[in-house]
């Protein structure tokens, strides 16, 4: 009986802590329009916490190591934002304004290398921020119009930008003597959306303006295959972690679009509600978060059944989406 006890104790002790470790997953989401993150149990949906940060906040990146997340202060209307708010996780506050004037409408954001990457869209520019030395260490104008999120490579040697304005992407190199060129690839009307393959391989490009998806070769930097997706306006894509969906949200009509990335077809449209922005694949690949903006909510769907299992409400206006492990 002694040992029987004992057994369920251990395996009560197990359980406990294996819930915990699984619990230790954070879902972070913006507010745009009252300026917040909320850092969020994605187990249970309850907002553990919120922090302040710059107006109009658009885009997150989350440094490697997990203890820091950045956002992009586009700023609002009239008033272009000239920061980034570089948030504390565990102590759940904002340890650094980063100030990146004279660069300004920051928004498009990836954290590789130890370093921050981020475009300004007003400058027509990319740019790059060294925590650890609180700077910015280099820059590279691209020249086009409305330069609006920033996907580099996996060996940062190339670095792809949506230029909604320009209708093309940007692939911007790195040569063996550490300068840099630019190759503009023609894509539809209004690319926004930009994803890496898990390969590595393609970057594929949603037009927010013409309904289709561009599908770039990232070796000759060339179009491969263009998608009609039928979207009204494409806000983002993201590939799941098998690369055998893409998924788009559909800001305009209120659906999340899912193309057969093999087949290179529409196979669901899911209704989600007001004007769907920010996607997440969670790093299980068993569930997408998806920022439904008008009705201020996060849909978390179900990756094999095409499900809505539930929404979590963080606050008003959510977009952009990070996991922090």
């Amino acid at each position: 009986m002694r040992f029987r006890l004992m057994t369920i104790v251990v395996l009560g002790v197990l359980m406990n802590s294996a819930t915990i470790t699984q619990s230790s997953a954070r879902l972070l989401v913006l507010n745009k329009e009252e300026a917040t993150l909320a850092i969020v149990d994605p187990a249970t949906g309850r907002v553990l916490g919120r922090v302040s940060t710059g107006d109009g906040p658009h885009e997150l990146a989350v440094s490697t190591d997990g203890k820091f997340a950045f956002a992009s202060n586009y700023g609002t209307g009239a008033a272009p934002g000239h920061t980034i708010s570089m948030i504390d996780l565990s102590a759940q506050k904002e340890a650094r304004r980063i100030d990146v004037a004279p660069l300004s409408r920051p928004h498009g954001l990836a954290f590789a290398g130890g370093k921050l990457y981020f475009t300004a869209e007003a400058n027509k520019k990319i740019a790059r921020y060294d925590p650890a030395a609180d700077k910015i260490d280099w820059q590279f104008e691209t020249g086009q119009n409305t330069t609006h999120m920033v996907l580099p490579t996996k060996d940062l040697r190339t670095i792809f930008t949506s230029n909604i304005g320009a209708d093309n992407v940007s692939a911007v190199q790195q040569a063996g003597d550490g300068t840099w060129t630019q190759v503009l690839i023609p894509v539809g009307k209004g690319p926004e959306g930009i994803d890496l393959s898990p390969t590595g391989h393609e970057v594929w490009s949603a037009h927010s303006r013409d309904g289709g998806v561009s599908i770039i070769d990232v070796a000759s930097k060339k179009v491969i295959r263009t998608i009609d997706a039928g979207t009204k306006r494409s806000n983002r894509i993201k590939l799941t972690a098998d690369g055998k969906f893409a998924l788009i949200s559909d800001l305009d009509a209120g659906d999340l679009v899912v193309v057969d990335a093999v087949a290179r077809t529409v196979v669901k449209r899911m209704p989600l509600g007001k004007q769907p922005e920010g996607i997440l694949i969670g790093p299980d690949g068993s569930r997408a978060f998806v920022a439904v903006n008008g009705d201020n909510n996060v849909a978390v769907i179900d990756l094999k059944t095409w499900n809505v299992l539930s929404r979590i409400a963080t606050g008003r206006g959510p977009d952009g989406l990070a996991w922090v492990p």
